[in-house]
């Protein structure tokens, strides 16, 4: 910690910051099978209702994700979730780093831009770490991390009498592997990646000592995988994934689609808003054309929800109607099922594919 600054700060006359107020309210992504709920901050912590997490087929893969500057929660400038959904983005900086009564790194000299985007089963997060020190500073960056692989039903609340069991974690110099056998007999993992590794690595967090000169910016890479297998191969990077999500979400609001302006600012707002929600339970669903009944416990399909959107919807995008036609129909009940509820000519109500 001595190294952090050359020139310390006596605290006799200065109001210390030494932490981050609580926040409560939630950032959503979403891209196919895979969700995410974080904080404002761009973290998972166990608040609130506790639904924050990154979830994929029905599973909790990651619930827990923080960021630390100098082993102290940032403080907050901005976050915001971009208008077409694909990209998240928060400005950070640092409390007062103290070593006893000296301030070594006072309070917004350091600036974290923090932006997250999904896509194909996997979450992109970029952290650009800029100094505005007058003097080269070693500024310990550190993020936590653990997954409880987590049914969504328990997530709701649903108590579970047994549990399936956590795998001892994979470590390696750039990533960790957390993995769980369900009852099911599945395995889930979680792999993280980082790029440039970390400078220390243990089955709960990554640890970087970043030594920036005045004005210099560090970028970090993270990619955190959710796969019944583990794979660790063909990592994609940050600018590529943004690129690849955001095409998709536009080439989906031009598909079949008309377009309305009006002379009202607030009116083409909500329009604009309202359309790029729809596109998001869409875009990358394997149902071609459903939408998914809403993040973060209905984020799969029901019947009754994407009926009613296609009709609501029909004289904007008539494909939507299409494709909900064509899957409930590919899926309608042809014979008796009591354990299902299923009866000859009835159209499901949900798909689930949890361990629970």
């Amino acid at each position: 910690m001595e190294s952090l600054l050359a020139e310390s700060k006596p605290a006799r006359f200065y109001i210390s910051t030494q932490a981050a107020p609580v926040d409560e309210r939630s950032r959503v992504l979403k891209y196919g099978k895979m969700f995410s709920v974080f904080d404002r901050f761009g973290d998972i912590t166990p608040v609130g209702l506790g639904e924050e997490g990154i979830f994929f087929e029905g599973t909790r893969f990651l619930s827990e994700w923080a960021l630390f500057i100098g082993q102290k929660r940032p403080l907050l400038l901005s976050s915001t979730v971009r208008r077409d959904n694909v990209l998240f983005t928060a400005d950070l900086t640092n409390v007062d780093i103290t070593l006893g009564d000296n301030i070594l790194v006072p309070r917004g000299t350091i600036l974290v831009t923090r932006a997250k985007t999904l896509w194909k089963e996997r979450c992109y997060e970029q952290l650009v770490v800029s100094s505005y020190a007058l003097s080269p500073v070693v500024i310990p960056i550190a993020l936590e991390f653990d997954s409880d692989f987590a049914d969504l039903f328990e997530v709701r609340g649903t108590k579970r009498p047994r549990k399936g069991e956590h795998l001892e974690p994979a470590l390696a110099p750039d990533h960790v592997v957390l993995s769980y056998r369900g009852l099911d007999n599945i395995n889930r993992f979680m792999t993280i990646e980082s790029t440039p590794p970390p400078g220390r690595v243990s089955a709960n967090g990554f640890q970087f000592d970043l030594w920036l000169r005045p004005r210099e910016k560090i970028t970090i890479e993270l990619e955190l995988s959710c796969s019944f297998k583990p794979e660790t191969n063909g990592r994609v990077a940050f600018a590529s994934a943004i690129s690849s999500t955001a095409q998709e979400m536009h080439s989906a609001g031009d598909h079949g689609s008309c377009f309305v302006h009006s002379s009202s600012d607030p009116f083409n707002n909500w329009l604009r808003r309202s359309a790029a929600d729809v596109q998001m339970m869409i875009v990358g669903n394997p149902e071609k054309d459903y939408p998914y009944a809403g993040v973060p416990w209905f984020s799969t399909v029901f019947g009754r929800d994407g009926i009613i959107t296609a009709l609501e919807c029909l004289w904007k995008n008539p494909q939507i109607a299409r494709g909900v036609l064509e899957y409930l129909a590919a899926t309608q009940a042809t014979e008796v099922i009591p354990e299902y509820d299923a009866e000859p000519g009835k159209i499901l109500h949900e798909a689930r594919h949890g361990e629970m």
